[in-house]
């Protein structure tokens, strides 16, 4: 995990307010889905629907925005690292990706979601919103092969949907000038939603530092790239359900995710049971 603190209760960060607001500029806007602290994280207890039809009114509104989706290991990683938890937490909106995810905001704030915003779930709805509503997307993230793949496979399942540009960019950190010709590039390309498919936390932090340079709104989609790809396979429906997808992927990678699961699984089981003993002190306190 990355240094820094783990934000375990609300009352140990500036950042853990339970009724936080749009960043600031955005507040009249657009009305984005109100945000609660998840370990110093401020998640949003989101629809598929409410996510579509919000991000197509930012589009329309032109109003650039940022959109991720958290699963168990996104929110352990965010909220171990307090820089990264200080720019994730000035986004639009962060999705429940996760079952396990979903549950803490049930069981903490009664937000009563049925189902989690899965990523690539969320990724198919927008692509078809946009093919109806003639909004052009922009690829980015993942290997040449994966979006190339990615592309032709988009196209043939949403034949209005218009990909204005899709690039993978090397493995290593871009050079100032090879940045600037990105955004230039997304820009040129006049996306209304920009795709970033570089995982946790790589991609968040891509938005996070062109959220003042690209127009569009940024919608982080972690692994989606590759399952859409066909490069991936995911879990089972039933697995699915049950927040056993972690399971299904260590299987398929156990040397490289073990330890990733291992620590981040333990820790929000922890740090989850922390913050619901502590609201529930708060509310015995509250009443006597």
């Amino acid at each position: 995990m990355n240094s820094g603190q783990l934000c375990l209760l609300p009352e140990t960060h500036a950042a853990c307010d339970d009724s936080a607001v749009a960043p600031e500029g955005q507040e009249d806007a657009i009305s984005w889905p109100r945000r609660h602290d998840v370990l110093g994280v401020l998640v949003s207890p989101t629809t598929y629907d409410e996510a579509v039809a919000t991000v197509v009114a930012a589009v329309r509104g032109r109003q650039p925005a940022i959109v991720s989706l958290h699963a168990v290991h996104a929110l352990v990683t965010t909220a171990s690292d307090a820089r990264l938890r200080n720019a994730v937490n000035q986004f639009h909106m962060i999705a429940p990706d996760g079952q396990p995810v979903r549950w803490a905001l049930n069981w903490l704030y009664k937000t009563r979601l049925r189902q989690r915003v899965y990523g690539p779930e969320l990724m198919l709805r927008l692509c078809s919103r946009a093919a109806n509503e003639g909004i052009s997307v922009y690829l980015y993230g993942s290997s040449p092969d994966v979006i190339e793949e990615l592309r032709e496979r988009l196209t043939a399942r949403y034949p209005g949907l218009e990909i204005a540009g899709a690039e993978s960019p090397p493995f290593r950190p871009l050079s100032p000038e090879e940045d600037a010709a990105v955004v230039a590039r997304i820009e040129a390309s006049g996306a209304g939603i920009v795709f970033i498919g570089l995982g946790a936390p790589k991609q968040d932090w891509f938005a996070y530092e062109h959220r003042n340079r690209i127009s569009g709104v940024q919608v982080c989609v972690g692994a989606a790239f590759d399952f859409h790809a066909d490069k991936k396979s995911t879990a089972p429906a039933w697995m699915q359900r049950l927040g056993m997808e972690w399971f299904y992927r260590l299987c398929q990678e156990p040397r490289r995710l073990w330890r990733r699961y291992l620590v981040t699984n333990t820790t929000f089981v922890i740090a989850l049971g922390r913050q619901v003993l502590s609201r529930r002190r708060k509310t015995v306190l509250q009443t006597d």
